[in-house]
Order: structure tokens, then C-alpha cells, then sequence
């Protein structure tokens, strides 16, 4: 009797805690002139539609501010992992590293994060 209870209430537990959170695992970046680069950012989520998935992705500088975003505006349900790109990011010349983050319409940020030395 108490396997069937734990069963049943398995069968309960939404859905939207199986996708996880948004993790970035790979971020191409090119430099396009002194101050402007583009990002390829690779994100993966277990996207289950429009109530969760990943919907954005961040460049964040040195001390926090956000430098950049590449707004995701739908799911990527069988598309897994996707790459997307931002282009004409502007970044001052004293910085010389940036984090990249993901962020998915439940669980927000907490994901795998990507620190990249930018090409000079």
C-alpha cells in the first residue's frame, strides 16, 4: 500500500520541476570592432512549453551589470540544445572577462553560467 501511495503522489508533482533551470554550455565570442562583439550562446533546458522554458539569456560584466540580452521568445521543446546570437554588444574596454547566464520562465537564473575571456 505504501509504494502505491508514493506512486500516486508522483504521478502529482507538476511537471514544470522536471525541466530544471536554463544552463548555458558553450558561447562563441567574436569581436567586431574596438568596443563591439557578438555572442553565439548555446543553452540548454528541458523546454516542456509556453509554462516553462527558457526564455532569455544574459551578458553580465564584472561587477554585476547587465551588459547585454538575447530575449527567447518561445520554447525550443525539440530543439535541445539551441544556439542563438547577439549581435553589436557593446563593452567597455577595461573588462576583459564577462559571465553569460540563462534564465527560464520558472526557476529564473541558478543555471550553469559560461565566463568568457573576451578576444582583444
Amino acid at each position: 500500500m505504501r509504494i502505491y501511495t508514493i506512486f500516486i503522489l508522483l504521478l502529482f508533482i507538476p511537471l514544470v520541476v522536471l525541466a530544471g533551470e536554463a544552463d548555458v554550455i558553450e558561447v562563441k565570442s567574436v569581436r567586431l570592432g574596438d568596443n563591439t562583439f557578438r555572442f553565439d550562446v548555446t543553452v540548454s533546458h528541458g523546454d516542456e512549453g509556453w509554462k516553462h522554458y527558457a526564455d532569455k539569456w544574459d551578458i553580465v560584466g564584472p561587477n554585476g551589470t547587465v551588459i547585454g540580452t538575447r530575449t527567447l521568445h518561445h520554447p525550443h521543446v525539440n530543439e535541445q540544445p539551441f544556439t542563438r546570437s547577439l549581435s553589436g554588444v557593446t563593452i567597455g574596454k577595461g573588462i576583459g572577462k564577462v559571465t553569460v547566464r540563462a534564465h527560464d520562465s520558472v526557476h529564473e537564473y541558478g543555471g550553469e553560467v559560461v565566463i568568457v575571456d573576451l578576444p582583444r
